[in-house]
């Protein structure tokens, strides 16, 4: 959806509604995109490293490409 300033001011509450319900909304300034209308968001949460220690496993193969695989990706088809 794509408003001018005029109308964003005056209708800024229901605006903001649309894009807290996910829609996305750009106010303009001479008929030419100015500004995206965003939600906030919580800021990301600390790294916490080893959340998945014993979680995931790694193939015995893992680091051995397949020669039909490094050729194709050589061109050698």
């Amino acid at each position: 959806m794509k408003v001018n300033m005029h109308e964003a001011k005056s209708k800024l509450s229901a605006l903001a509604e649309k894009v807290w319900e996910g829609e996305t909304v750009v106010i303009a300034k001479a008929g030419k995109p100015y500004v995206d209308l965003l939600p906030h968001k919580e800021g990301r949460r600390p790294r916490k490293p080893g959340r998945f220690k014993g979680k995931i496993r790694i193939a015995e193969d893992f680091s051995q490409t397949p020669e039909d695989v490094i050729k194709a990706f050589e061109g050698e088809n």
